[in-house]
């Protein structure tokens, strides 16, 4: 049964950050949803690079349906406008609640995890211009990626990181080294 999994994105989101996850959780076999959180509903965004991104969705269609994991790109402004948005801050709210998963790179991590209290007593790290933002967490700033098991939330530095991040990802979703046959299969030796 495939995993379902909210990508939630906003003008600014890093493109590479949010095409990694998409795309390998998808090789996985995971349901990715893709959702806009642009306020006038619009399902377009531009990205940090200016890349135009079309989203399956509007967050708002997302409200009440069960996620195994929500997973934020970063990059800015798309931090500072996932977290302006209401509807995706509730859905995260209830996924802690619930003890799902709930993942963040670059920027988000501090941005929006952190800010709204979703980073108390988590293990994390974020892009390290923005490291002194984790109020709460306890901050891991020398590890590119930060899996905090107990807390089920996953953390990453920046957009070199989004494969190694979509690969821990993968093994929230489906256990243990199951992201090893899509490495292989995206020839990424170095993470096997």
């Amino acid at each position: 049964m495939p995993r379902q999994v909210l990508i939630p994105i906003a003008d600014g989101s890093e493109e590479i950050e949010v095409v990694t996850i998409i795309d390998t959780l998808r090789r996985a076999g995971a349901q990715v949803t893709v959702a806009s959180c642009k306020p006038d509903g619009n399902l377009s965004i531009l990205a940090a690079q200016k890349t135009l991104i079309t989203a399956d969705t509007h967050i708002e269609a997302c409200i009440g349906k069960p996620f195994h994991l929500i997973a934020l790109p970063g990059g800015m402004p798309g931090a500072e406008n996932l977290k302006n948005c209401e509807a995706l801050i509730n859905l995260l709210h209830n996924q802690q609640k619930a003890g799902k998963w709930y993942a963040a790179i670059c920027a988000s991590p501090a941005v929006v995890l952190s800010q709204h209290g979703l980073l108390d007593n988590v293990h994390a790290t974020c892009y390290p211009s923005f490291m002194e933002q984790m109020e709460g967490a306890l901050p891991h700033p020398g590890n590119t990626i930060v899996v905090d098991e107990k807390k089920r939330v996953i953390t990453a530095q920046g957009p070199a990181n989004s494969l190694s991040f979509a690969f821990k990802l993968i093994d929230a979703l489906y256990g243990k080294d199951a992201f090893r046959p899509i490495a292989k299969q995206m020839i990424a030796d170095w993470a096997l």
